[in-house]
């Protein structure tokens, strides 16, 4: 007798915990407070049943919406009776959540499955607050703005770089002078002196002297590098557009250089020897391009493209560097101040 009843003692603890187990969990056939028009049906509110056009919907939105609009609401109105102004205003959110939830094809198809299938209670949480809390614009919108904005903020800096790089040599003699001495052979700077109404003051004179020296240092001296004339086909905007077509030629050239090299072992051209010897630098094409030509002839001469010629040439660029800077005053102070009061030091002060 003893045994059954302790049974059902311990049986009924775990029927008790449970219990308020249940008070916790959801119910599968109610509405979920919080989510969409709450314990409301959408359809209810408007006043529509679940197979209304969106044409209806939005007649139904719009009649509800004068009705109870906070503007419009005018308290004593025969149809709006023991209605106060917050609970019109409460009625009409209500109109409007139901609204933005039925207009789209998306939300009223999620919201016509919970109805169908309450007991999916966490799942109906995740696919509401996922498609509120996702972004409204287009994710490709946004992109495209911001390569757009990145490519004219890159040309600007090209402009205002190359600019600099022009202004800088038209005050370096060298070429001042050479740009003078072609300005004067074309007739640009050997004009006579004005009278009347056209003349001009020297002020006047002096800065179309300097615009006519400015036009031809552009003309005549190809500027490599960081401040080379912008292209437009270099930003960002045309690399994505044409990304396919430089993959394409990228891989046909790859190929090509397989063939005939590796496979054919045909002999390097200047073109080759130079990438190759880029490729051993590891520079990039703009700073390539801005060594002076007998730099580029001192390569070719070296045959730095030889994997061995290079390592070679690179050793002593560093013993070079090295004695340089052991012959540089600036470097002799540098380490006396490290050797006899460098930070690791430690000094005592006598009492």
């Amino acid at each position: 007798m003893a045994a059954p009843i302790e049974f059902f003692r311990r049986t009924g603890r775990w029927t008790n915990i449970l219990l308020l187990l249940g008070l916790f969990i959801p119910s599968a056939t109610a509405l979920i407070d919080g989510l969409y028009c709450g314990t409301e049906i959408c359809y209810d509110v408007l006043g529509v049943t679940r197979e209304a056009t969106k044409s209806e919907i939005a007649r139904a939105y719009r009649q509800l919406a004068r009705k109870y609009h906070p503007d419009r609401f005018r308290v004593g109105d025969p149809g709006l009776a023991n209605e106060t102004p917050e609970s019109a205003q409460q009625k009409f959110l209500v109109v409007a959540t139901a609204y933005e939830t039925l207009k789209d094809e998306e939300s009223r198809r999620d919201y016509d499955y919970m109805l169908d299938h309450p007991e999916e209670y966490y799942s109906h949480y995740y696919a509401y607050y996922s498609r509120r809390l996702a972004p409204k614009v287009d994710v490709r919108i946004v992109i495209l703005v911001t390569v757009c904005a990145i490519s004219v903020f890159q040309y600007y800096s090209w402009w205002s770089s190359y600019n600099e790089a022009i202004n800088y040599l038209s005050t370096v003699p060298k070429y001042r002078i050479q740009a003078t001495e072609l300005a004067k052979q074309q007739g640009l700077l050997n004009r006579g002196k004005e009278k009347g109404k056209n003349r001009r003051s020297k002020e006047e004179i002096r800065e179309e002297e300097e615009e006519i020296i400015r036009d031809i240092i552009k003309n005549k001296i190809d500027i490599k590098g960081g401040y080379q004339k912008p292209n437009i086909s270099d930003i960002l905007l045309l690399k994505v557009i044409l990304s396919p077509y430089y993959i394409c030629a990228y891989v046909v050239w790859y190929c090509s250089w397989i063939y005939r090299f590796t496979i054919c072992r045909e002999e390097y051209g200047e073109e080759e020897k130079l990438y190759v010897i880029r490729r051993n630098m590891k520079m990039s094409q703009s700073q390539f391009d801005s060594l002076e030509d007998h730099q580029k002839e001192t390569f070719l001469e070296r045959q730095l493209w030889v994997k061995e010629n290079y390592e070679v040439y690179k050793e002593e660029q560093e013993e070079e560097m090295k004695m340089k800077m052991a012959m540089d005053p600036r470097w002799k102070r540098y380490r006396r101040w490290m050797k006899n009061e460098g930070p690791g030091r430690l000094t005592f002060i006598d009492d």
